[in-house]
């Protein structure tokens, strides 16, 4: 059972907004696309992660079981691109100054 980390951050998205529409806009994608992504996952693992109706989404158990799986699984994802990468894994802030007028 491979699950692709972009289903996965998808479902994240929306556990934590617990709205598509807030999911999508956050993931700059369309709610009805992200509703599709989200049942094709929910059919692939064959089993409910939501329960949807008109004023609310709300994890079922096994998406509350899934989150901190997804958590780990997106986070040591992103550490292993960043190696590939060669980029550094501490983030650098830069300072942007400017002066008015210019």
């Amino acid at each position: 059972m491979d699950v692709r980390g972009r289903d996965l951050r998808y479902f994240l998205a929306v556990a934590e907004e617990l709205s598509f529409t807030h999911a999508a806009e956050r993931l700059y994608l369309s709610q009805p696309a992200l509703s599709k992504q989200i049942r094709a996952l929910e059919r692939h693992l064959g089993t409910l992660l939501f329960t949807r109706d008109r004023q609310q989404v709300t994890l079922t158990p096994v998406g509350e079981a899934l989150v901190p799986h997804a958590y780990m699984r997106v986070h040591r994802a992103a550490l292993q691109f960043r190696r590939r990468a060669g980029a550094p894994l501490r983030r650098r802030f830069t300072t942007l100054r400017t002066r008015p007028g210019r």
